[in-house]
């Protein structure tokens, strides 16, 4: 009686253990996937980033990368971010890549974000930065060729990271790194003989960490608000980011680490201009990721919305065409893009074509289990992640160079005090004039109210 007694209360506890472990597997949580892919074009041509360049590429220095993270919440609720390190995402291509998404993966605008590094080692790519090179007709071709090639590497490393998902534990955590400094208010030139910066700045680095539940990494997500701008040579590279990814995998075996550019649009990494530079603000930054992942994380549950919309911005009275011929006869010393975008822009109107007067903004929030992530289109200056941090709370993550790169987007404070951000670099991107005085104020409107629709409220 004591030895079937003794059997029975064994089998107890096995069957109420082995319930206890199928009631834990069985609780659906996180689902993730990620998949990389070389992009690195096969022959030579120009690169995109400085006015200055007069020819094309010559090499590489190591592969540009595009890499996709697939998320699915408990509820069956998808999105996918992914990366690249090019200088950005014109619309025409953001939109084709994003309606194969759609035709192959059955995800609207707001599942997905297309986040460029701002490499200025990376490609040009079709439809941007029509002014600033003298293309010709082969490299015009080139550009196409690569541009469709492009956009197959990326829907293919979107579709791979959701066949490749399987469950995990999501975490983030914001670090900090101080190599950004604020161009605006503090001369390169004079940089050595300076005891103290100047102006707005964001130090943050976040971070978003995916680990399979055995333990091992999957994948970190981290950024950084600063101009890929180190190297201007004519050398395939992604600049500091791309060696920050490099020294995290080989940390972490078997890790893929995905860099986003945060609101780094008047901010540059200086000293810069070489290599060995790259490398080190790369370590720095991979040391500032690892920091973070050393220390406690907060875990996220397994809950997941998304939201998309685009903001009429307005931009600012077009320059006549009289204005732009007489600018063109008595300046000789203007940039030779400046001549091209006027003598554009000249023949355009004159053929009956009307210039633009606002363009279609893209902004959109995504919240990770309590993590909002904030992604806003073009060239975003700092004061913006200043702004949503203030409204938000400082967790927040702000993604600048998302799903389409325009121009640079300035702040009130910028467009007051004109110079290249506010003024003239618009003629670099080819849009007719600058932004309106109102674009900062409605933006943050407006992604308050974008940011509700996904309950994250104002702090």
């Amino acid at each position: 009686m004591k030895k079937s007694a003794l059997l029975i209360l064994c089998l107890l506890f096995f069957i109420t253990g082995c319930n206890h472990q199928a009631t834990e597997t069985s609780v659906p949580g996180w689902k993730a996937g990620v998949a990389r892919v070389v992009i690195t074009p096969q022959q030579s041509m120009w690169l995109a980033g400085y006015a200055a360049r007069e020819h094309a590429s010559e090499g590489m220095i190591h592969d540009l990368w595009a890499k996709a993270l697939a998320l699915e919440d408990s509820l069956g609720n998808r999105a996918v971010l992914i990366t690249a390190d090019v200088l950005g995402f014109p619309k025409e291509v953001s939109d084709r890549i994003r309606e194969q998404l759609h035709q192959k993966l059955d995800m609207s605008r707001s599942q997905i974000i297309l986040s460029a590094s701002h490499t200025h080692s990376g490609p040009v790519l079709a439809g941007a930065l029509q002014d600033i090179y003298p293309l010709n007709a082969d490299e015009k071709e080139k550009i196409r060729l690569y541009t469709s090639f492009f956009e197959t590497k990326i829907v293919e490393v979107a579709v791979e990271a959701f066949r490749s998902s399987e469950p995990v534990r999501i975490y983030a955590e914001n670090g900090v790194s101080r190599f950004q400094v604020n161009r605006r208010n503090n001369s390169e030139r004079n940089l050595a003989e300076q005891t103290e910066l100047k102006g707005p700045n964001d130090f943050a680095v976040p971070v978003l960490k995916v680990a399979s539940h055995s333990g091992g990494m999957k994948a970190v997500v981290f950024g950084y608000a600063c101009h890929p701008t180190v190297l201007s040579d004519y050398l395939w590279c992604g600049d500091y980011p791309g060696f920050a990814q490099i020294e995290l995998e080989a940390k972490y075996s078997g890790v893929v680490a995905m860099f986003f550019q945060g609101a780094g649009a008047d901010q540059n990494p200086l000293p810069r201009r070489t290599v060995s530079l790259a490398k080190q603000y790369g370590q720095t930054l991979a040391a500032s990721v690892e920091r973070v992942l050393e220390e406690p994380v907060r875990s996220l549950p397994a809950m997941l919305t998304t939201a998309y919309d685009e903001i009429d911005l307005s931009l600012s009275p077009v320059p006549s065409v009289s204005e732009l011929e007489k600018t063109l006869a008595e300046t000789r010393s203007m940039p030779v893009y400046y001549r091209r975008w006027a003598e554009r822009f000249i023949a355009e109107t004159k053929s009956g074509i009307p210039p633009v007067t606002s363009y279609p903004y893209p902004i959109q929030v995504w919240n990770i289990g309590g993590q909002p992530l904030m992604t806003l289109g073009g060239e975003l200056t700092v004061e913006y992640a200043i702004g949503l941090k203030k409204m938000f709370g400082n967790d927040i993550f702000v993604m600048g160079y998302c799903n389409d790169v325009m121009g640079y987007i300035p702040s009130v404070t910028i467009l007051n005090e004109g110079g290249y951000e506010g003024d003239t670099s618009q003629q670099i991107y080819g849009l007719p004039s600058k932004w309106a005085p109102e674009t900062e104020p409605l933006i943050h409107e407006r992604m308050a109210k974008l940011a509700s629709q996904v309950n994250v409220m104002p702090k």
